[in-house]
């Protein structure tokens, strides 16, 4: 976490010898985990998620993005299409708290400042750091909680934004976030756990969670200056 924190402060000090446009705002939306438990469909939101956006908006075309963002996340084999997985009978909850930080990248030039409607599709990504609770199963099948860990994913975002008024932009996005863990559902403890014959499902496959939502941001600072950059 140190190392983001890091690269935040690099860019904010960079920001304040560059007047540019920046936004800040909220996303608001749901959740759903992909994995060894539960449904596999790629986008099925379950849960709610939330969280907070900022931009800065370094030309027409690109951002530096970051965004907080807290969900829960579960799964439970009653729900799946697989028979068995209905058979077997396993679900978790866990939880989910991420920052990210990366560009965003529009298919068309989007200015606030050009006095006309503004829309387009874009696409975001970066790094992820997210912390969540390592589950393992017990003898009696039931996954509980075992520590609290963090770890890195990549986040693979498409999106559509348009502005709303002079001053706001209204996004809608879908976001995977490739994780390089395979416990998130407690199918392959880690640490103390890993050799007590603990693991199921696929071990060659890891987990991912998605966030659909939407997102809206507040537009502030000067007319940028695009020219050097």
């Amino acid at each position: 976490m140190r190392y983001f924190a890091t690269v935040f402060i690099i860019l904010f000090a960079t920001m304040g010898a560059n007047s540019q446009t920046y936004e800040i705002g909220g996303f608001v939306g749901g959740a759903n985990y992909i994995g060894d438990v539960g449904k596999t469909n790629y986008v099925a939101p379950n849960t709610a998620a939330f969280g907070a956006i900022f931009k800065w908006n370094r030309s027409a075309r690109h951002s530096f993005r970051g965004t907080l963002i807290h969900s829960s996340i579960q799964g439970n084999d009653a729900d799946s299409n697989e028979e068995r997985r209905k058979q077997r009978g396993y679900s978790f909850e866990n939880s989910i708290t991420e920052l990210s930080i990366g560009l965003e990248y529009t298919f068309w030039e989007f200015s606030m400042y050009s006095g006309q409607p503004q829309a387009t599709p874009y696409l975001y990504t970066g790094l992820t750091y997210f912390l969540y609770n390592s589950l393992y199963k017990r003898a009696n099948d039931r996954i509980v909680d075992f520590d609290a860990v963090g770890t890195v994913a990549i986040p693979m975002v498409v999106g559509f934004k348009t502005t709303v008024g002079g001053k706001l932009v209204l996004g809608m996005e879908i976001g995977a976030r490739y994780t390089f863990t395979d416990n998130l559902d407690g199918s392959n403890p880690t640490g103390t756990l890993a050799d007590q014959g603990l693991e199921f499902g696929n071990p060659n496959s890891d987990d991912w969670y998605v966030f659909t939502g939407i997102t809206l941001t507040y537009t502030f600072g000067r007319r940028p200056c695009y020219c050097n950059f």
